[in-house]
C-alpha cells in the first residue's frame, strides 16, 4: 500500500565505509535524494548488513573512503571480509543494481583505493553497475564537493528516467520538509512527540520511509553492536603535561602532550588517539541565544524515534551513539559535547535551515547556496573564509531553528585523530600504567576576511590544564608497522608535526634493538647499543627554523649514539635559498639508493597532505634514476608499494 503516494517496492539501500564522517556526510545526502524520489531508503554502515541484504533492493548506494595503505575503513571491513569467502558463486549478487562514490585523497598513491576494489569485487560477483562510479579528491581546491554535486545531479536524473515514478506520482519537491527520524523531546512529552508539530509551519512535512521496529531496540541494548559505537577501545586518561614546544614569538603554537592512564594498554607505532573536544561555553551560549533557546537549554529532554511500530526494515540508530531512548540530556550538554557549532556548513546544512526563516529575501539567498550551478559563490561564502555554522546563524537572523530540531540540522561533532608520538620504553608510565605521547599544532589562524579561526579540537586541547582527565579513542593507525621489519633499514620523512609517527616508530626499533642484543647476549654473541642487531633508520626533518620548531632535536642526537639512526635535517628559512625535506633526499642518493634497493628497505611519509608527499616521491624516483631509466624507477616505486614498502600517513 502506498505511503503518500509512494510504492513500497521502491527501495534504496544506502551503505557508507567512513573513517572521518565525510562518507557518512555523502551517504546521508543520498539518503535524502532518494528519498524525495519516493524510494524506501535506509543508510547504514556496510559492517551493519550482509551481502544478501544487498540482493532485493531497487538501488544500492555506497560511498566509501580510503584508509590507511589503500583499506576500506573500520567500520566496512567487516563487509568486505564477507565479500571476499572463496565459496560465493560468481553470480552470488547477479541481481543487485549498484553504484557506488568513492573519498579519497590523490596525495596518497593508492587513490580512492578502496571504492575500485569494492566496485571490482561486486562485479565479479555479478553485481550491475546501474551508474557510474564517482570518484572525489579532497586536494581539489573546491573540495568532495566539486566531484559530488554533478555526480549526485547526474544520478537525480538517472533514477528519474531508469526508475520512473507511477503516473501521477512526482517526487517530493525541494520546499517540503523530510521527516527526521529522531527528533529532541521534552521528557514528559515524549509521548506525543510528532515531526509536524514542531516545524515552524512555513513548510509542509513530508513522510516518506515506512520503517518500523520495537521500540525496545531502537538503538538501545539490542541494536548491532556497530551502531552503538564501532570505536575500538576507549580509555580514560589524565593529562600529565601540556607542554609549548615554540617560542611565544613563533607563528606557530605546537604542544607536547602526555597522558596517563593506570590501564595497561598495548598501542603500536602508527596508531591513534581519538580526542573528544567539547565546544567553547561562549559560542554555546551564542547559539542559545540566537536560537531563542535560552529557555529551554537546561530543561531534561531525550531522541525519540518519529517512525511507525511494527517492522519492515531495521531502524536506523539515533544519531548520537551514546544517547539512546533511555537516556537523557540537556540541550546545553547536547551543544558542548555533541554538536558542531564551528564546522564549515555543508550544502544540505543550507537546505535545512531554509525551512526555518520567514524572511523572503534570505531564504532566497539560502537557496542559492544550495543550487549547483552556484557552487563557486558557496565556496567563496563557506570554505575560502572558513565561515562556520555559528557564524552563518548569526548573519541569517531570521532563522529559528525548533529545538526539537538540533540533532537533525547541526552536524555530529566527531572526534579528531591525532598520531601517536610515544613508543617503545616511553610507553610506560610513571606509575606502572601506560603513557601516551602527542605532538600537536594549535590551530589558529586569520582568514582573507581578516577574522581569526581556531580549530575546536586543538583550542580544547590548549585550554586543558594538567590533571584533567579526558575520554579518549585508541585505534589501530595505517602504517602497519610490525617488529618483524626489525632487521630491514627504515627510511622516514616527517616535516614539522608529521614527524609525531616517526619519533613513535624510531623509539620502538630503539626497544627492539634492546631486545635483539639481550637475545645475541644469551645465545653467546656479543652486541653493542643494538649497533650491529637492527636495521639502519634514517630521519629526513623539515620545519622553519632549528632554533624554534627541530622537535625532539636532543633526542635525536641521544638515540644516534645508541642505535644506528642518521638525522638529516631541512630549516628551511635558515638560510636565504631555502631547502626542504625533497632537496636533501636528492643530496643522499646514494645511501638511500642503497639502503632502498639492495637492501630492501622501507619508506615511511607522514605529515601534510598538501605538496609535501608528490614532492618527496618526486625525489625519490630520481634517486633510482642514478642507477635506472625514468620508467624502470617509476616501476620500481610502483612494486614498492605493492610490496608494502612505500607507506604514507598524511592529514
Amino acid at each position: 500500500m502506498p505511503v503518500n503516494g509512494q510504492r513500497h517496492d521502491r527501495t534504496a539501500l544506502i551503505l557508507y565505509g567512513s573513517e572521518t564522517g565525510n562518507a557518512q556526510d555523502v551517504a546521508d545526502e543520498l539518503g535524502r535524494l532518494t528519498e524525495r524520489l519516493r524510494f524506501t531508503t535506509q543508510v547504514s554502515p556496510l559492517d551493519d548488513v550482509d551481502p544478501t541484504f544487498l540482493i532485493d533492493k531497487t538501488i544500492v548506494v555506497i560511498a566509501v573512503s580510503t584508509a590507511g595503505q589503500g583499506e576500506l575503513p573500520l567500520n566496512a571491513r567487516k563487509f568486505w571480509k564477507s565479500l571476499l569467502r572463496k565459496k560465493l558463486p560468481p553470480d552470488f549478487l547477479q541481481d543487485v543494481q549498484f553504484t557506488s562514490f568513492g573519498l579519497g585523497d590523490s596525495s596518497y598513491p593508492k587513490f580512492n583505493w578502496a571504492a575500485r576494489k569494492l566496485h571490482k569485487r561486486l562485479i565479479q560477483l555479478g553485481a550491475h553497475e546501474a551508474y557510474l562510479r564517482g570518484e572525489a579528491d579532497e586536494q581539489h581546491p573546491e573540495g568532495l564537493d566539486a566531484t559530488y554535486l554533478p555526480w549526485s545531479t547526474d544520478l537525480r536524473k538517472h533514477l528519474i528516467e531508469r526508475l520512473p515514478l507511477q503516473d501521477g506520482i512526482h517526487p517530493i519537491p525541494e520546499d517540503v520538509l523530510l521527516q527526521p527520524r529522531w527528533t529532541l523531546s521534552l521528557l514528559k512529552d515524549a509521548s506525543s512527540v510528532s515531526a509536524s508539530s514542531i516545524s515552524n509551519g512555513s513548510n509542509p512535512i513530508a513522510t516518506t520511509n515506512d520503517f518500523h521496529v520495537p521500540c525496545t531496540e531502537r538503538g538501545g541494548a539490542n541494536a548491532p553492536a556497530s551502531q552503538v559505537d564501532v570505536t575500538p577501545s576507549n580509555i580514560t586518561m589524565t593529562l600529565d603535561h601540556n607542554t609549548r614546544l615554540t617560542p611565544t614569538t613563533h607563528w606557530q603554537d605546537v604542544r607536547h602532550l602526555s597522558f596517563t592512564t593506570l590501564e595497561q594498554v598495548h598501542y603500536d607505532a602508527g596508531d591513534i588517539l581519538t580526542i573528544h573536544p567539547k565546544n567553547a561555553s561562549n559560542d554555546v551560549e551564542h547559539l542559545l541565544e540566537v536560537m531563542d533557546w535560552i529557555s529551554m537549554a537546561d530543561k531534561p529532554i531525550h531522541l525519540v524515534p518519529t517512525g511507525p511500530e511494527s517492522a519492515t526494515h531495521s531502524y536506523p540508530p539515533p544519531p548520537i551513539t551514546q544517547l539512546t531512548v533511555q537516556s537523557s540530556t540537556t540541550l546545553r550538554t547536547l551543544l558542548t559535547d555533541h554538536l558542531d557549532l564551528t564546522a564549515i556548513p555543508r550544502r544540505s546544512f543550507f537546505s535545512f535551515i531554509a525551512h526555518f526563516t520567514n524572511d523572503p529575501m534570505h531564504k532566497d539567498r539560502l537557496l542559492e547556496f544550495t543550487n549547483p550551478e552556484y557552487v563557486d559563490e558557496l565556496y567563496d561564502y563557506t570554505t575560502r573564509p572558513r565561515r562556520s555554522i555559528l557564524e552563518v546563524l548569526q548573519e541569517f537572523e531570521s532563522v529559528k531553528i525548533p529545538w526539537q530540531w538540533a540533532v537533525t540540522v547541526l552536524p555530529i561533532l566527531r572526534g579528531r585523530q591525532f598520531s601517536i608520538a610515544s613508543g617503545g620504553r616511553l610507553q610506560r608510565g610513571p606509575k606502572g600504567g601506560t603513557c601516551f605521547e602527542l605532538l600537536v599544532a594549535i590551530v589558529k589562524y586569520r582568514t582573507v576576511i581578516k577574522k581569526i579561526r581556531e580549530g575546536v579540537c586543538t583550542k580544547y586541547i590548549a585550554a586543558l590544564p594538567v590533571g584533567s582527565q579526558i575520554s579518549v579513542t585508541l585505534q589501530k593507525g595505517g602504517l602497519g608497522i610490525t617488529k618483524t621489519e626489525a632487521r630491514r633499514p627504515v627510511i622516514t620523512i616527517g616535516p614539522g608535526t608529521g614527524v609525531a609517527p616517526i619519533r613513535s616508530l624510531i623509539w620502538e626499533r630503539r626497544q627492539w634493538a634492546d631486545e635483539l642484543e639481550s637475545r645475541s647476549q644469551a645465545n653467546g654473541s656479543k652486541v653493542m647499543n643494538g649497533m650491529g642487531s637492527i636495521g639502519e633508520s634514517v630521519l629526513f626533518f623539515g620545519c622553519r627554523n632549528q632554533e624554534a620548531d627541530f622537535f625532539y632535536g636532543s633526542e635525536w642526537e641521544e638515540l644516534q649514539e645508541k642505535m644506528p639512526l642518521q638525522v638529516f635535517t631541512a630549516f628551511s628559512r635558515d638560510q636565504k635559498q631555502k631547502v626542504y625535506v625533497q632537496d636533501l633526499i636528492r643530496q643522499q642518493s646514494k645511501l638511500l639508493y642503497r639502503l632502498l634497493h639492495a637492501s630492501n628497505g622501507i619508506i615511511y611519509i607522514c605529515g601534510s597532505s598538501g605538496k609535501m608527499p608528490q614532492a618527496v616521491r618526486e625525489a625519490l624516483i630520481e634517486v633510482f634514476q642514478t642507477n635506472m631509466d625514468r620508467g624502470a624507477a617509476e616501476a620500481y616505486l610502483l612494486a614498492m608499494e605493492k610490496e608494502g614498502r612505500y607507506k604514507q600517513e598524511t592529514w
